[in-house]
């Protein structure tokens, strides 16, 4: 069973930086692919990216390439999003999620974290 939390977030000015962590509690984090996902107020949740079970593949949204780089450490079970030149459009409610593909579309993703605030003021 795959047990997400996420931790990170928290209020930054606009260029400032960030780093998310989504840590698994199970026994089985290094066999799924993780994504990570934004939902921002009235909007629908949105993919921003994904990293192979092996770390070695990633992809990222047109919005963030660039400006995020997202990591994984198997024997901590947990994967990160290092956030940099944050804007205020970046505001939203970030979540990781596991998937047994390695996919950048939000329904083949099975587990989700609850998600952690990351608001950027202008």
């Amino acid at each position: 069973q795959v047990q997400l939390v996420e931790s990170g977030g928290g209020l930054v000015q606009a260029g400032g930086s960030l780093r998310l962590s989504c840590a698994d509690s199970g026994r089985t984090f290094s066999t799924y692919a993780m994504g990570w996902f934004r939902q921002a107020p009235g909007k629908e949740r949105e993919f921003v990216s994904t990293i192979s079970w092996s770390g070695i593949r990633t992809y990222y949204a047109d919005s963030v390439k660039g400006r995020f780089t997202t990591s994984r450490d198997n024997a901590k079970n947990t994967v990160y999003l290092q956030m940099n030149s944050l804007k205020p459009e970046d505001t939203a409610v970030y979540y990781c999620a596991a998937s047994r593909v390695h996919t950048t579309t939000r329904e083949s993703y099975d587990y989700w974290g609850q998600g952690t605030q990351v608001t950027v003021s202008s």
